[in-house]
């Protein structure tokens, strides 16, 4: 039975590749539409992602280690009718050591210029699912109201005594995909 994560709750892992599912639905009648896009910043001790190719998300869809695969841009929000909008793979057992930590936004593109934010977006989750199985481990759904945030950080893999753990994050931001860039990159040249 899966377990249903309240923010800040942390969890083992126990387990070597699982999928990371992203949903979420835009309200009805919220304008232009919405596309809405995960990422992963793949952070060493230090909080900075050791080379570019650790910023997994659309554009750049697998790690260098192998560890990590984004199945794809979901650029409307419908898939998760049928199931989650984004997927992001991970196999922990490949994991380039310096990676510490693994971060996982949703933000949302152009939010400020089609004056879009959270709070017009429902039923938004992240979930952990057994490769092995298909079995989900966790969810966690987005509860909280997220009035001007366009970007929200949906939770986060991090080792800790030589085991990966998940904790339930939620934290949003006024900010756009450019402001997590400049954050994890810190001072590194993006192409």
């Amino acid at each position: 039975m899966a377990i249903n994560l309240q923010k800040g709750q942390r969890i083992d892992i126990g387990l070597t590749k699982i999928s990371l599912g992203l949903g979420w639905h835009p309200n009805e009648g919220t304008g232009a539409a919405f596309d809405l896009d995960a990422s992963a910043f793949m952070i060493d001790e230090n909080r900075v992602i050791p080379k570019e190719e650790y910023f997994i998300f659309y554009g750049n869809t697998d790690s260098p280690d192998g560890a990590l695969h984004h199945t794809g841009d979901d650029p409307t929000g419908g898939n998760s009718d049928v199931g989650d909008d984004e997927t992001i793979q991970v196999d922990l057992s490949k994991i380039d050591p310096r990676v510490k930590e693994i971060l996982f936004v949703v933000t949302i593109h152009e939010a400020t210029s089609r004056r879009q934010n959270f709070g017009q977006v429902r039923d938004s989750y992240i979930r952990i699912v057994d490769d092995a199985t298909g079995n989900e481990i966790a969810k966690y759904e987005l509860g909280e109201d997220f009035s001007i945030e366009t970007g929200v950080e949906f939770g986060r893999l991090y080792v800790k005594d030589g085991k990966w753990k998940f904790e339930a994050s939620g934290i949003g931001y006024k900010e756009d995909l450019a402001y997590f860039l400049s954050k994890y990159f810190k001072g590194q040249i993006i192409k």
